[in-house]
């Protein structure tokens, strides 16, 4: 049927170009109203089009309203934080101090809850996993390892309620942003200046942009975005971490 309506309009304008040598001001005007027509037709497909992807949507959040997700972030933060240690090699051999060596990342690791009040607008909650581990190592003046003491190590767990907001829907993809504020769980082998093993912090999560792709109960994620988990100037655990994201994610 739309087909059939462009391929008419397009007669027309081909009708009215053919005519334009033996009665120009009738074949210009014709030629005008087949454009208006073509102009037309082509809003009203376009506007069809969005009320049912908008319609499709809407009805899927109604009837399938749970989202839970897992995922991936980079650990950019903490790979310029924490990194191995210069020593010194010319220092006399009786000079001895402990250098942080080997660093480890297990990288972000994430599970997230959604429910979709409606399409464009979900409240859930995430749990966000990190740590970092390293060596330490006893040197002595001329760069001589003395003793290694391995796996020290200090973890991240942030538990933070989202808000996300959707636009721009399709019927494959969408983009979406979020805002999520909670609370930062720091623990590991060290003390901390306060004399702390595990120290509290709040945590704020941003999705800048969010990329949704998929069609019916699964989906695959991209975002970019950071995390942040902070107290004060002297207790920094993230800052601007997990910039980006990859994740799977099913409905329920």
């Amino acid at each position: 049927m739309l087909f059939k309506r462009y391929l008419i309009v397009a007669f027309m304008v081909l009708f009215s170009l053919c005519a334009i040598a033996q009665q120009p001001r009738v074949a210009i005007d014709s030629m005008h109203t087949a454009i208006r027509e073509f102009r037309d037709s082509v809003r009203q497909d376009i506007r069809a089009y969005r009320d049912s992807i908008r319609e499709v949507r809407r009805h899927a959040y109604d009837d399938i309203p749970h989202e839970l997700r897992i995922g991936w972030g980079d650990q950019t933060f903490e790979t310029l934080m924490w990194r191995n240690e210069l020593h010194p090699t010319v220092l006399p051999p009786e000079y001895q101090t402990t250098y942080d060596e080997h660093f480890r990342y297990t990288q972000h690791w994430f599970m997230e809850y959604l429910y979709n009040v409606n399409y464009w607008y979900s409240l859930g909650f995430q749990v966000d996993y990190s740590g970092v581990l390293w060596d330490e190592v006893i040197r002595n003046g001329q760069g001589t390892e003395l003793s290694r003491e391995k796996d020290q190590q200090f973890h991240n767990i942030a538990v933070i309620p989202t808000i996300r907001f959707s636009y721009l829907h399709t019927e494959y993809t969408s983009l979406y942003s979020s805002l999520g504020v909670g609370l930062n769980i720091n623990t590991g082998t060290e003390l901390d200046f306060k004399q702390r093993y595990t120290a509290f912090a709040p945590a704020v999560n941003v999705t800048l942009l969010g990329l949704r792709i998929g069609k019916g109960r699964c989906y695959s994620m991209l975002e970019l975005g950071g995390l942040f988990a902070l107290s004060s100037t002297d207790e920094i655990y993230m800052l601007g971490s997990r910039i980006f994201t990859a994740s799977i994610g099913v409905r329920l």
